[in-house]
């Protein structure tokens, strides 16, 4: 039986990277110049740290973070809201062939990444760190 190319699981393609890329810089000029009309969307500012795209480039999932982390249920909710007005305001900007749909989603990366930090402070961690590096020495 034949492997079909879709059924291994394999990471976003080139061009799904470059246009997410095309999107998240558009998105983030869109939302730094102030385009849409909305006080609750101009009170935060809002850092766009990823896009990923679906695989036939119609879809875009936006990872976005109010600057400082406050207000972050608020951001969302607005940025959903005025999802129909964001995408007018970067269709006008790129030259794709279609429009994608916005998503957004809150990004977790700031919170798992401090966690790691704090993982790797904890003097057990260190220890066992210390303990690893003994080990690897050559034996005389």
């Amino acid at each position: 039986m034949g492997t079909n190319r879709f059924d291994t699981p394999r990471g976003p393609s080139q061009r799904q990277l470059r246009v997410g890329e095309l999107i998240r810089r558009n998105l983030s000029e869109v939302l730094a110049r102030g385009d849409v009309h909305d006080p609750d969307l101009t009170r935060w500012v809002i850092t766009v740290s990823e896009v990923r795209m679906a695989t036939d480039l119609k879809v875009a999932t936006a990872y976005i973070m109010p600057l400082g982390g406050k207000g972050q249920k608020e951001a969302l909710a607005a940025l959903r809201r005025n999802k129909g007005e964001l995408r007018h305001q970067m269709s006008r900007d790129m030259t794709l062939k279609y429009a994608p749909d916005l998503r957004f989603q809150l990004d977790e990366s700031f919170d798992r990444m401090e966690e790691t930090r704090r993982l790797l402070q904890d003097e057990r961690v260190q220890r066992d760190v210390a303990n690893g590096r003994e080990d690897d020495e050559p034996q005389a």
